[in-house]
């Protein structure tokens, strides 16, 4: 009577609902499911409703699932509750490790394998694996946010600790400021008053600093050590040193710190906080091995190492820095580097120099064609980071004593920002890529690990920077010429050389070259951005570089004998890299193999395979990264390349002298119009970041050859880099802003005129054979037609009506489906960037398209430059009319495409 009563009440309960209630379900103590219809005209729909059963979970190890289906008969089954137990979730999870996502079949496997599932329902199943991928992507998701959050936690205390350390200076400044007028009056009345005892040191702006005598006994050097100490705390943590924000470095979250440099001090000075996911030691022995992460590092030498009461550790180094250009001496450093632990446990590792004038006898005498440069109070401050990690102040602070080098080389060493990229970046870099792979092991292209990867980059920049110095301890002999020479040609036939870079010496056979030839050169260039010439220099090496030459000192390796004849003239370079490596985390260097196509035998006795592939390393191609130089390195490799394999390397590299914006240049952004051949993929191109009006090129090249032949090989040498100087300043002269730039007259540059033309005959075609507008416009100007087409969301591309169609135009978003710029489009063919499917749909549309006009193409997958796959949800393909209403070439708009 109860029971009824209680179903009663829930029942009027129910009837007060709003009239769209179809039925209320009431729960008997039995576990059947009631239903009471309010209205009998909704019975028969009512019935075929499926009803579902809602239960809390008493444990973790219960799941309630309810599967409610349609039997035969069209009738409702009542809503299941299965209660796994763990043996059943213990053979579940073992499949969901294996596959999370199982199919229907392996489902049906599972129950028959497992006789404990045998009671279970397969949907029930499915749904378990449905909610187990949904907690597991929860789970990943709450360990995003929780080490963002901790991330965002630590990054909000270093700026407070940053706002602090602001605020200081900016009260230490107004205090200098408001006595400065009262020092200027007492100064000027000292001078007045002593005039003839005075010192005069009014034109005495850069003194150089007198050294006092240096204590090199354990007792003086912990002195030494503690000054340091102190001194680099208050550079890193104080207001010693004027900091300012480095030029297109801001800090957030996904930064890799925040980046500062120096104004006004002695020397050159950059600063970085940066958070870092490795342990405080780990991150203290990785900066301390410089060697292995600073490529400008030629050698580090420990000399002693003595331990302080307190466990410290004292150690004196000499260090070896490389010449960035052959205009200028390579730089020696004699170091203390003192290594503690501070009371509240923070790890510091701090170093300085040591003068010549040290007492007790303890010096390190000059090398012959180094100069001993100055190292100011620098190094790391390493704290533990809440949730793991660590927090890093770095310092670098030195005097390179840029009176060494000629006048138009001395920005170079008085560039802080230079310092920054060289040096503290390329240490935060390497903490963060090794910190990155440590979390995941992951082989990239070519099977190649990242460690794999960063190891065969530092061989190929300390290749090329042994190729621009060439150190006579080495076994480098420069080849003396009659008169002077702007080109240095040196000779290196040790075996230690030939060991290193010829494959088939090394691995002890004989080989056709015993000797190894450099020709170097240095070049200054005017007004023309390093991104911009070194891009172009990667997408064209046809413009500047002979293939028989480099095809002959290629296989210059190889067992045999060789001849250089006219007919390797026949080989070219491949358009596109055939095999793209992974970059590094920050996308600051690239690098990938390159194929010369083509390549005939050197000689018929020599067995050889037809292509010679080039392992290619390039880096400074942003042009948002102020200061940094860009470098173009290359090596020639076989099919047979391994991560041991020795390399030869070659390459430009290009310093900016100047990063400073000249206040009198103008600042217009240039549009599509003006940066047809030069804009970057995936940005505009403005005199704004191009603000470095000078650079110098330094252009290294290395051939293997037989030692007999030296005299001929010098002078193809010589001729070959004096050709490529004039390739390279020829390029330069078209690259350059002043000729990009629009002119103040009343008429455009040609391609300005091309541009513009051309976006007019898309946009009226389109609207020709389609009877719609293409593009939704404010005005009909031709330069707004043009703005328009290349911020148009979808991919437009066109392309020559040719028996090889190749690519003669393409908007912004065109650039970035395929992943190249306007430059090196033109050497782009149709075949390239579509599969077999999609050049079999494009040939059986092109009668229909040449025929109407247009056409329509299905959805489907090409690839990009870079062998990536793009999809694209369909494509229009139409005829674009001239003027004179001919066929100029065929345009095709790929819409709504998205990397795979």
């Amino acid at each position: 009577m109860h029971r009824h009563k209680d179903w009663g009440r829930a029942r009027g309960r129910a009837m007060g609902q709003s009239e769209k209630l179809v039925s209320c379900f009431i729960f008997s103590p039995s576990g059947t499911v009631i239903s009471h219809f309010m209205k009998s005209a909704f019975c028969a729909f009512v019935l075929k409703i499926q009803a579902t059963a809602f239960v809390p979970l008493p444990s973790p190890v219960m799941v309630a699932v309810t599967s409610a289906y349609k039997d035969s008969k069209g009738g409702v089954d009542n809503g299941k509750y299965v209660r796994y137990t763990p043996e059943q979730v213990e053979a579940l999870e073992r499949l969901y490790h294996e596959c999370p996502k199982p199919s229907s079949l392996r489902r049906q496997q599972l129950i028959r394998e497992c006789p404990i599932l045998s009671n279970i329902d397969p949907k029930q199943i499915k749904v378990w694996f449905q909610n187990r991928r949904c907690r597991e992507k929860q789970r990943k998701e709450a360990s995003r946010l929780q080490a963002v959050n901790r991330k965002l936690t630590a990054m909000n205390k270093l700026l407070m600790e940053e706002n602090d350390r602001l605020q200081k200076q900016f009260s230490k400044l107004v205090y200098e400021n408001d006595c400065y007028p009262q020092r200027t009056q007492n100064a000027t009345s000292t001078t007045i008053d002593n005039s003839c005892n005075s010192v005069m040191t009014s034109g005495q702006h850069r003194r150089t600093p007198q050294h006092t005598p240096q204590d090199a006994s354990p007792s003086g050097l912990l002195s030494i050590a503690e000054e340091t100490l102190t001194e680099f705390l208050s550079k890193a943590t104080g207001t010693a040193v004027e900091w300012i924000q480095m030029p297109g470095m801001k800090p957030g979250p996904d930064s890799i710190g925040i980046i500062a440099i120096s104004h006004g001090c002695t020397g050159v000075a950059s600063r970085a906080c940066s958070l870092v996911g490795l342990e405080p030691t780990r991150v203290a022995e990785i900066l301390k091995d410089r060697f292995s992460w600073y490529r400008d590092c030629r050698v580090v030498d420990t000399v002693n190492v003595l331990s302080t009461a307190t466990g410290g550790t004292i150690e004196l180094l000499y260090m070896q820095l490389y010449a960035l250009t052959t205009l200028d001496p390579a730089r020696e450093f004699w170091l203390l580097r003192y290594t503690s632990v501070m009371d509240d446990g923070s790890l510091v590792v701090c170093e300085r120099s040591l003068n010549s004038n040290t007492a007790n006898g303890l010096s390190m005498p000059h090398v012959e064609h180094f100069v001993r440069a100055e190292m100011l109070p620098s190094g790391y401050l390493i704290r533990n980071c809440e949730g793991g990690g660590s927090i890093l102040h770095i310092v670098n602070h030195i005097d390179l004593q840029s009176w060494s080098v000629p006048e138009v080389l001395r920005p170079l060493h008085e560039s802080s920002t230079l310092l920054a990229q060289r040096t503290t970046l390329a240490a935060l870099r390497q903490l963060k890529q090794v910190s990155q792979e440590t979390c995941h092991r992951n082989a990239t292209a070519w099977g190649r690990r990242p460690l794999m990867l960063r190891s065969i980059g530092q061989r190929m920049s300390r290749g090329f920077n042994e190729a621009v110095n060439s150190f006579p301890d080495e076994g480098w002999a420069t080849i003396e010429v009659n008169g002077v020479d702007d080109i240095s040609l040196l000779v290196n036939s040790s075996p230690g050389k030939l060991m290193g870079t010829i494959q088939d010496y090394s691995k002890g056979l004989s080989s056709v070259s015993n000797a190894i030839l450099c020709a170097k050169a240095s070049m200054l260039l005017q007004n023309v951005p390093p991104p911009v010439l070194l891009r172009f220099l990667r997408e064209h090496r046809s413009e500047w570089a002979d293939t028989g030459i480099e095809t002959y000192f290629a296989a210059a390796g190889k067992a045999g004998a060789c001849t250089l004849s006219s007919t390797q003239r026949a080989a070219s370079f491949g358009a596109h890299a055939i095999l793209p490596l992974a970059p590094t985390i920050e996308n600051e260097e690239f690098m990938e193999v390159i194929r010369l196509e083509n390549v005939p035998h050197i000689n018929p006795n020599v067995l050889m395979l037809n292509d010679i592939f080039i392992l290619q390393m390039y880096n400074g191609v942003d042009e948002n990264a102020v200061g940094a130089c860009a470098e173009l390195i290359f090596a020639p490799i076989d099919d047979s390349f391994s991560d041991d394999t020795p390399l030869l390397p070659s390459g430009f590299r290009i310093i900016p002298l100047n990063t400073k914006p000249d206040p009198s240049t103008p600042n217009p952004t240039l549009d599509l119009a003006s940066t047809l051949e030069t804009g970057p993929v995936g940005s505009e191109f403005s005199l704004e970041n191009s603000a470095a009006t000078k650079s110098v090129m330094t252009i290294a090249f290395q051939f293997a050859f037989q030692i007999h032949l030296q005299e001929t090989m010098a002078t193809m040498a010589r001729q070959y880099i004096r050709s490529i100087i004039s390739s390279v300043q020829r390029v330069a002269t078209a690259l350059s802003p002043s000729n990009l730039s629009p002119q103040p007259s009343f008429l455009a540059p040609p391609i300005t005129l091309v541009a513009e033309t051309l976006a007019r005959w898309i946009c009226q075609s389109y609207r020709f054979y389609l009877g719609t507008e293409m593009l939704k416009l404010p005005n009909e100007g031709n330069g707004s037609i043009l703005k328009a087409l290349w911020h148009h969301s979808d991919a437009v591309m066109c392309f020559s009506v040719k028996e090889s169609p190749v690519f003669v135009f393409a908007n912004q978003a065109g650039l970035d489906m395929v992943e190249t710029s306007l430059v090196a489009l033109q050497d782009m063919t149709l075949d390239k960037i579509f599969n077999d499917r999609g050049r079999k749909t494009l040939l059986a549309e092109l009668p229909l398209i040449m025929q109407q006009g247009f056409g329509c193409l299905e959805g489907g997958v090409c690839s990009s430059s870079m062998s990536r796959l793009v999809s694209y949800q369909r494509a229009v393909a139409w005829k674009v009319l001239n003027q004179e209403e001919k066929v100029h070439c065929l345009c095709i708009m790929f819409i709504n495409w998205s990397f795979v």
